[in-house]
Parts: structure tokens; sequence; C-alpha cells
């Protein structure tokens, strides 16, 4: 089984690998068997999301794996997050203790804020996940004014009846964060992020890892991950993986333009999460940690950014820029 590298987590010392794998559009008919030979590959870290719409299938690949002897519930590490209708602080408690029933857990390793934007609640008894809109005929977004401290407060609680481990953010820019660490009692322990060659970056990550706060890098592969979306700007640009920069530093260590990439993100400690169906992929991705790239080849990968966002909350209805 591949070594595969951990950071520790701030404030509470616990490790979280760095290569994990996500459960973003995992279909539900597939996704206990998916997420099982995830963990049975190697997989440590397991990210979900109460917006997946998948997370009783999670479940249920985790306590097989469990039932298995494959895994202690404790050699596992649990994301999940919580969205956007749910930020007043009592629907955040609720929601999160309704994330851990389907998980069938009895504490998350991390629970992450999942945009810094409330919506109008949806009550689940009428539709779960709600997804982003409303009201769905019409097809609109409605927002509410719940403050992210009142959102932080209600982790927190979390933390403090041992519901949870450890919080934190996604998908918030350097001025968020800032304006969250004024309020917090207890500091974000992770950043998730899109980030890709073709969104470094930078300046971000830079002042995060200065705060002692972990990131997460998702969609690491760029356009990959929105192409079966249908989105326009995804089909219209090149693949992280056929670039010519990425296949040549893949032949020059005998690897994958996918283990490339993925090392290229570990190797400046921002963990990945990718997801394959395809069980050699898997043990490929898992096992990207097992070369280094040169200063060189790291400087030619951060060099392709383009600023090219792909999951942006200005393409929603009702936009609302936060980038």
């Amino acid at each position: 089984m591949p070594n595969v590298p951990t950071i520790t987590l701030k404030p509470t010392g616990q490790e979280m690998p760095l290569i994990g794998f996500g459960a973003w559009k995992v279909p539900n008919a597939t996704c206990a068997d998916t997420i099982y030979n995830a963990i049975k590959a190697g997989y440590r870290l397991i990210d979900g999301a109460e917006d997946y719409g998948n997370e009783k299938e999670c479940g249920e690949g985790v306590r097989r794996a469990i039932a298995d002897g494959i895994i202690k519930r404790e050699e596992i590490f649990i994301t999940s997050k919580l969205w956007n209708t749910f930020h007043q602080k009592d629907h955040a408690v609720e929601l999160a203790k309704r994330s851990l029933a389907d998980w069938g857990l009895e504490y998350f390793d991390l629970f992450l804020i999942h945009f810094p934007i409330a919506q109008k609640y949806v009550d689940p008894a009428e539709r779960y996940p709600p997804g982003l809109l409303t009201d769905v005929e019409k097809g609109i977004i409605e927002f509410e004014d719940v403050s992210i401290a009142e959102t932080w407060a209600a982790l927190e609680s979390l933390v403090d009846a041992g519901l949870v481990k450890n919080i934190g953010i996604s998908n918030f820019n350097a001025g968020l964060v800032r304006d969250l660490l004024t309020v917090a009692r207890i500091r974000p322990s992770v950043l998730q992020i899109e980030h890709h060659p073709y969104l470094t970056q930078p300046a971000l990550i830079d002042y995060i890892q200065a705060q002692g706060i972990a990131i997460t890098g998702y969609s690491t592969f760029g356009p990959q991950s929105f192409l079966e979306m249908g989105q326009e700007r995804a089909h219209n640009t090149p693949l992280v993986l056929q670039h010519e920069t990425v296949n040549a530093i893949a032949t020059a260590h005998g690897k994958s333009p996918a283990q490339v990439i993925l090392r290229w993100a570990t190797q400046r400690n921002i963990a990945v999460i990718p997801k394959s169906n395809n069980v050699d992929r898997l043990k490929q991705n898992l096992d990207s940690a097992s070369f280094d790239l040169t200063e060189e080849e790291l400087k030619q990968v951060s060099a392709l950014n383009i600023n090219l966002r792909f999951n942006d909350p200005n393409d929603w209805p009702g936009k609302i820029p936060i980038f």
C-alpha cells in the first residue's frame, strides 16, 4: 500500500492525508461500492458534502470497510460540508447531525462551510439536498442575511459537543478569511479551494499557509471535472492532462500526467481529493507521492496559470461574485 504523506492540522494536531478521495458527482447507484473500493485500495480520506446527495451511500461504503476489517473508524478521515441554505445557527447544527446520521458516524474529522454564501432556508423535509435554487420552478436563488460569524459559532458548538474534530471553510477568499479570524474562538483548520495549473492562486495560498491553515485543492485536473456538466468554459479549454508541459514532465519521470499534477500540489503541502471509478487509476493517484518533481518542474507547471476559474458563484442564478 502506498505511503501517503499527511499534514498536521491546527489546533487539534490531527494528521490529515494529503491524498484523499472526493465524492463529488459519484453516482448514488455505485457510490457505496466506489467508496469501499477506494478504501480497499488504500485511501484514508473521504471528502463528502451535504450538497453531493450521496452521503448515505458514502457511509454505507465506509461501514462495510469497517465491518470487513479493512479499517477502523479512527484510521479514516471523513470530511463533510454545510450547505448554503443551512447557515443559520440552529439549522447548521441540525443539518450537521443529519449528515452524521446519513453517514452512520458519531463524528466528522472535518466539517466545512461549503461557500461563504447564506441562502434562504429550504426545509429538508421538502427537498434534500436543496441544491442551488430556492424556487426550482422559477429558477431563482434567494439569499438570507446570516453572518459568517453566526455560522462559524455553530460549527464551534459542534466541536464543543464532540460531533466534529476540526472545522474549516471552503471557497473563501483572503479577505473573508481575515474577517473570520477576528471572531473565531476556534481557528479554521482547513481551507478548501479550486486549485489546478490554470488557477494557482499563489497569493491566497501563501497567506493561508502563513496563518497555519492547511489547504485542500479540488478540481486538481482543471476542466476535466466540468466536462460532464456541459460547462462551455471547460469544453473550450485544453485539458491539463494533455498539455505538452505536463506530458513532458510525466515522460521524464515515467509517471502519468495525473500523477504529475497531483504531485505538483502535494509537494507544496496542498491536499488533493481526486475521483476515479477505475481501480488502476485509483491506485496510480494514491501512489502519486512516490516521486518528487524538481523545483524547475514545479515552476513549469505553475507557469500554466491563466487565472481560469470553473466553479464560480458568479455563474449562478442571482449572481454573487465573491472572488
